[in-house]
């Protein structure tokens, strides 16, 4: 198993659609934001949501070089209410990667993906497994695959499924209904 790959976890395990709207909760770097983009195609939409600007613009510029036009930055706190400012029952699909280590108010969090996710939607997380050799959180931080599924479930989703997300993660699929 190899650090996770993020073109191959959204090909083999998400399921995503030509005209999907997916939203990148804590974007990041957008290497999810983009090989989200080339599956949704040009008739869907992918909005990388981040807190820090200087972030989802780089992605933004590396959608631009990479002819992605279906992607979108939202700057967004998502511990605020109504935090990701999208409608209710808008998004067909969320991406919450390695993000809910470093939360504090990861309640906030998941009751904004349920708000904004529609009836049926999906919510992929991964997140660390362990602290490992200086990369990740410190242990003391670790988001544990058991504590994410608890606060989840607890929060209205449905475990779906769960899948592997490379050395030193976990992957887990949550649906609304």
């Amino acid at each position: 198993m190899a650090f996770v790959k993020p073109e191959e976890i959204v090909k083999k395990y998400f399921h995503l659609q030509p005209g999907m709207v997916v939203a990148d909760f804590g974007a990041g770097s957008g290497f999810y934001t983009l090989a989200a983009a080339e599956a949704v195609g040009d008739s869907g939409k992918v909005y990388a949501v981040d807190i820090q600007k200087d972030l989802i613009e780089k992605i933004k510029s590396r959608a631009e070089d990479e002819g992605l036009k279906n992607v979108e930055i939202v700057w967004a706190d998502l511990e605020k209410e109504e935090g990701s400012k999208f409608a209710e029952n808008s998004i067909d699909f969320i991406i919450i990667s390695n993000i809910l280590f470093q939360v504090p108010d990861k309640v906030s969090v998941v009751n904004e993906a349920f708000r904004v996710l529609k009836n049926g939607g999906e919510l992929a997380v991964l997140d660390w497994s362990e602290s490992f050799g200086g990369l990740g959180p410190r242990p003391e931080n670790v988001f544990t695959r058991e504590a994410c599924e608890k606060i989840f479930l607890e929060g209205g989703f449905v475990l779906d499924e769960e899948f592997e997300a490379g050395e030193h993660h976990y992957g887990v699929i949550f649906k609304k209904q």
